[in-house]
């Protein structure tokens, strides 16, 4: 199975005037690269190999393959990694930038599965989709793999090792300290190591580069971990969290009313507002130990 053979340029220079302290000069500044990417699949149809484009992000360039299987893996559509033949880049590269591989994809082996409704449908796969919280959340309570595995987790942490987590995390947003402009997801153990980050322009795309991390290494569900946005938890991310049946979401911004339905649901920790020192608890504080 393939993933990216070398890391593309995730940030550029570009020049700009700059005003500050009363003076006004010209000088370079870097900024997250945004490209999209188109995610197709690959699968055995009756008359041969055939192909289904299923998606388009904007993404920061790195990780594509993690994203493309995170994304799919969270939307139902996978749900082993031995369903997975190889991972793509469907283009070749533009002439004079390697970089620049913007269309991925995804090959099923024989026999994999697809419900194709919901490739059509797309469902909640954003917070202003439109549909109602009790069908949002009776349909993510049936498509989970991993509802037992989150309430059975053993997973507890200290309060004090949580109040260190933002800055654990910054310490590896590489491009973050370049640009100031990418979100990042961090999947940390209890004694708030970073194990796995992930950074990207959307935040729902670093979710999903760190999920797919986690798939194409088989080690769903994530039972014994947390995972850390950089940003506010809507309910997409709480939704990718319980996909990935990891017990504990904790956001440095603040949560949305669907975001704490569906942890309340799950039996997932909520954390909000974790930044200068404190932070809030929505769902299941029993993980939380003062």
């Amino acid at each position: 199975m393939s993933t990216d053979s070398a890391t593309p340029s995730r940030s550029r220079n570009v020049p700009i005037r700059r005003i500050q302290d009363g003076r006004d000069g010209a000088t370079d500044d870097h900024v997250a690269i945004e490209e999209p990417l188109e995610i197709r699949m690959g699968f055995e149809a009756a008359t041969g190999r055939d192909e289904k484009a299923i998606s388009v992000t904007m993404r920061t360039p790195a990780n594509d393959a993690e994203l493309a299987v995170g994304f799919l893996f969270t939307e139902g559509i996978l749900a082993s990694p031995n369903d997975v033949i190889e991972v793509w880049h469907r283009s070749p590269p533009v002439p004079g930038d390697a970089n620049l591989r913007n269309v991925i994809r995804v090959d099923l082996r024989a026999g994999t599965n697809i419900d194709f409704g919901k490739l059509d449908r797309h469902f909640y796969t954003t917070s202003s989709c439109g549909v109602c919280g009790k069908t949002s959340l009776d349909a993510l309570q049936a498509q989970s793999l991993f509802t037992a595995a989150i309430a059975d987790s053993p997973f507890r942490i200290d309060a004090e090792t949580i109040i260190d987590l933002p800055t654990r995390l910054e310490e590896q947003q590489k491009i973050f300290g370049q640009t100031g402009g990418l979100h990042a997801t961090g999947l940390f153990d209890n004694s708030g190591n970073m194990e796995v980050v992930r950074e990207d322009v959307g935040r729902h795309n670093a979710m999903d580069k760190l999920i797919g991390r986690l798939f194409l290494d088989d080690k769903l569900p994530a039972s014994n971990k947390g995972i850390l946005v950089s940003g506010r938890a809507s309910f997409e991310l709480v939704q990718k969290v319980a996909m990935a049946g990891a017990p504990m979401l904790a956001a440095v911004g603040a949560p949305s009313s669907l975001a704490v339905d569906v942890a309340r649901e799950f039996g997932i920790t909520l954390i909000g507002f974790l930044r200068n020192g404190r932070f809030n608890i929505y769902s299941a504080g029993e993980r939380v130990q003062s």
